[in-house]
């Protein structure tokens, strides 16, 4: 439909294709199991936007990186997850689990990356806060005995919550745009 960024209509197509990746993968991280079905397509519109948008070759390969990343951890969860989880009677150690990193990772990697307006950093933001505070109540639930998944998960949400508020806080120290790429 749009083969360059250069008409005026193009540019508003891959912005709006931007903002509603963006608020896609906003939506979807409050949520990182159930949210992965808004945050895929979500960071593949964001990519899009970048291609449609006429973004700098750096920033297309950065977008689209984040796009295969999110994508490779993604389809580690959901197969991990048809062939019934980790741990416990499942056969599968925990360390299958790291499959999914790239998930994470990458979307974080979108939140605070290159050219992220500054409403998506302040977002981000609270999203980290929010595995940050899921963090501290699976480390602080009570009864029954402790359970390795849901602690290795509560670490690796913490650990991404820190991750995303320092990408986050850092941009918004350099000076974010006011505008999404594209």
């Amino acid at each position: 439909m749009y083969a360059t960024g250069s008409s005026t209509a193009g540019k508003r197509a891959a912005r709006l294709l931007t903002l509603i990746g963006s608020l896609a993968m906003i939506l979807g991280a409050i949520d990182p199991l159930e949210g992965s079905l808004l945050v895929l397509p979500g960071s593949g519109l964001v990519a899009l936007g970048a291609v449609l948008g006429g973004a700098g070759r750096r920033d297309i390969a950065y977008r689209v990186g984040v796009f295969v990343t999110i994508t490779t951890g993604v389809g580690a969860l959901w197969g991990l997850s048809s062939l019934g989880g980790l741990g416990g009677n499942t056969g599968r150690s925990l360390w299958w689990g790291v499959l999914i990193l790239p998930y994470l990772v990458g979307w974080s990697m979108g939140i605070w990356g290159p050219r992220s307006p500054r409403w998506l950093l302040i977002t981000g933001i609270g999203v980290g806060v929010w595995y940050l505070a899921l963090l501290a109540l699976i480390q602080t639930r009570s009864g029954g005995p402790p359970q390795p998944v849901s602690n290795l998960a509560g670490l690796a949400l913490g650990a991404i919550g820190l991750l995303t508020i320092a990408g986050c806080v850092t941009r918004l120290c350099a000076g974010a745009p006011a505008r999404p790429v594209g």
